[in-house]
């Protein structure tokens, strides 16, 4: 019986993808359009990750330059001003799982993990009224896989009755390295690593 819901947030809840991949083409605007686009083929298909991770990827996997945290930092500022600017329009909602959540919190302990900067996250939830949803709102620096491990931990949730919703490799793999089912949503090529493959949302899991 599943009684707590783990949820990621982009792709699952909101349709950021298109977003961030301009966010991170315009704060690498002036690098080669190659490298950028070879960059943003990483980023897609590691949706879970934070994008502390992947700026550095950026530089030490693609440029082959070192890059310290303060201008991680830096860069993860003014993507972070992009995103609050532009994702706060709830057309980007994914209509079909936020109507699950809206009818079903009561139901289930809900949380969202999530590869996104934990405060960017939480002022997004809020002016997208989905605060009151959730038990927590947790994002990154901390990854993802340490995020699911601290919120069994604290909350003290049976595995067996704990689940992860998402759209990425990462959350089957944070899914897998804690033990917890994986229920992929939105993202065809999870489909034979998921327990359970959400196509539409009924009433209840």
């Amino acid at each position: 019986m599943i009684k707590n819901i783990l949820w990621d947030f982009d792709g699952v809840i909101l349709d950021s993808m298109p977003i961030r991949d301009y966010g991170f083409r315009k704060i690498f605007e002036n690098y080669s359009k190659e490298l950028v686009e070879e960059f943003i083929k990483y980023h897609r298909i590691n949706g879970g990750l934070s994008r502390f991770h992947k700026i550095k990827y950026f530089y030490n996997e693609l440029l082959g330059k070192e890059i310290d945290k303060i201008e991680i930092n830096n860069y993860a500022g003014k993507f972070s001003l992009i995103m609050k600017e532009q994702l706060v329009n709830p057309k980007y909602l994914i209509s079909d799982s936020v109507y699950f959540i809206k009818k079903n919190y009561k139901n289930y302990n809900f949380h969202i993990v999530s590869g996104s900067e934990h405060n960017e996250l939480n002022y997004l939830c809020a002016k997208l009224g989905l605060t009151k949803y959730f038990i927590s709102i947790n994002g990154s620096p901390t990854p993802k896989n340490d995020l699911v491990k601290n919120l069994i931990l604290k909350e003290k949730y049976d595995k067996n009755q704990t689940i992860l919703i998402g759209d990425s490799i990462n959350d089957y793999e944070a899914s897998k390295i804690n033990s917890i089912k994986f229920y992929g949503f939105n993202n065809k090529e999870l489909e034979n690593k998921s327990y359970k493959y959400i196509i539409n949302f009924g009433e209840n899991l």
